[in-house]
């Protein structure tokens, strides 16, 4: 069966609703009304073989922030939810990634112990209209609902655009090997007998 979990999520700033699928195959219907996060997340569920479908309408006449921000919110609790008990799983997860001059590495635990460790500074504060200082956010808020630890760090890179989408496709590659099941791991892998 098929890991799967979905969210509408409603505010005076957003309007979202997202479907994950854990177990897919990489397919993606996107529409965010922020052109970078749709790159961000169409790439994300390719190099996860997860299916996503995103629908988002915020206040992009303010600013992307709220928008991104509450996108990683319904990402986050969505994606709790599709992995369920964790029974089975590996667990952990990591993934480089090189991107032409660029080397991003995320590490995950799907602890049910939120943190986001960042270590990454781009070059630039903006791609195109898209404010960098959001993929913080973003993380932040995913690690937060998804209730993992999340590790990311960008080793070198001299392109901003570059440096992101190698984060985006190091988290999705990471959190793929994470919820693989694992033959040899029986009930929850934790010596507490719970996550």
């Amino acid at each position: 069966m098929s890991r799967k979990g979905s969210v509408e999520r409603q505010t005076k700033e957003t309007e979202i609703r997202l479907e994950l699928n854990v177990d897919g195959e990489g397919n993606s219907q996107i529409s965010t009304g922020v052109p970078f996060m749709d790159h961000m997340l169409d790439l994300f569920t390719k190099h996860g073989l997860f299916d996503l479908t995103v629908k988002a309408n915020g206040d992009t006449e303010i600013d992307d922030h709220h928008t991104t921000e509450d996108i990683g919110i319904c990402l986050g609790h969505v994606f709790k939810e599709a992995i369920g008990d964790k029974k089975g799983i590996r667990r952990y997860g990591n993934a480089f990634v090189p991107m032409d001059e660029t080397l991003a590495q995320v590490v995950v635990d799907l602890s049910n112990r939120p943190h986001l460790e960042y270590r990454a500074e781009f070059p630039r504060e903006k791609v195109g209209t898209f404010d960098t200082e959001l993929v913080e956010e973003f993380l932040s808020k995913f690690a937060i609902e998804a209730r993992i630890n999340l590790h990311v760090i960008v080793h070198y890179g001299t392109n901003t655009h570059h440096m992101i989408e190698a984060i985006f496709k190091a988290l999705a590659r990471a959190l793929d090997e994470a919820t693989q099941h694992d033959n040899r791991v029986k009930g929850v892998p934790s010596t507490k007998g719970m996550l």
